[in-house]
């Protein structure tokens, strides 16, 4: 599963740890000082959003020949760029400060801040596995021409599949930046899963908008969305060559995002004799 659903509102599995953990924090501290009459809620949701924009800033950074052309794409945090262990940093170098300063807040304080990111880890330790143990779904699709396709049959290389459609407005901002990782990364296949759209309305989504995009599936009863447990869109999975899941973002993707995912597979360990399997037709629209 890659996201949480009530109702109408969806919201990723690694964002829900972050609140949930947060949420934790503020009742463990709470009740480690009511005996002393102190709470820390204010110093803990505190320290939770310096080391947020610590992890931001330390992932813009990072990824600032991407965010320079758009600098106020920086204050978007709903591409996901966070540097994690830059936060966790920030998170206990403020919770000390905060302690030394404020000896009433020490006890209360700190219980709140290891029991959250105690929790926090452990909830990633889980998703991780979740993540090792997942494989690319073998699914039957369609091309452009109405050829039945093996989504398996693309294994072999880094694989980005994107499940998208096109009354989706996330999913039509983030398409420039699929089609510039595409034309940049051949060694990356980049699979286009439209959900439950005709091939015509399809084609002429792209041709309005100018794109030319290689390898447009489709996925005519959203099946591939059930299969990996998301329920929003757009939603982009990262295999490895054999196949495993190594990755997965649930919303619009910014370039500096995309980079970051296709980074991983650069650093990541390739067999040196992976057969590409990529006999399906390509679609270029």
């Amino acid at each position: 599963m890659l996201s949480f659903s009530l109702g109408p509102f969806v919201l990723a599995f690694n964002h829900l740890l972050l609140l949930v953990a947060l949420a934790l924090a503020t009742l463990v501290g709470w009740m480690a000082g009511r005996r002393k009459g102190v709470n820390p809620e204010r110093a803990l949701f505190g320290v939770f959003l310096i080391g947020l924009l610590v992890a931001r800033l330390t992932f813009v950074v990072g990824y600032w020949a991407q965010y320079r052309a758009t600098p106020l794409s920086i204050i978007d945090i709903r591409d996901g760029g966070f540097s994690p262990l830059a936060g966790v940093i920030a998170v206990l170098i403020g919770a000390l400060l905060c302690g030394w300063r404020r000896p009433t807040l020490r006890a209360s304080m700190g219980m709140g801040v290891a029991s959250g990111l105690l929790f926090w880890w452990l909830g990633n330790l889980g998703l991780n596995a979740q993540h090792d143990s997942a494989r690319l779904p073998d699914l039957t699709l369609r091309n452009a021409a109405g050829e039945t396709v093996q989504l398996s049959d693309y294994q072999g290389k880094p694989l980005v599949v994107n499940l998208w459609a096109t009354w989706c407005p996330p999913c039509r901002r983030e398409m420039p930046v699929l089609q510039a990782g595409q034309h940049a990364h051949p060694e990356t296949v980049f699979l286009f899963v439209n959900q439950a759209e005709s091939a015509g309305d399809v084609a002429t989504f792209l041709a309005r908008q100018g794109l030319h995009l290689e390898n447009v599936l489709f996925d005519a009863n959203g099946e591939l969305g059930q299969r990996v447990g998301s329920a929003a869109l757009p939603t982009t999975l990262f295999y490895g060559p054999d196949g495993r899941l190594s990755g997965s973002h649930m919303g619009e993707l910014s370039s500096a995002s995309l980079t970051h995912y296709l980074d991983d597979f650069s650093e990541a360990a390739m067999p040196a004799s992976a057969p590409f399997k990529n006999t399906p037709s390509r679609s270029t629209q």
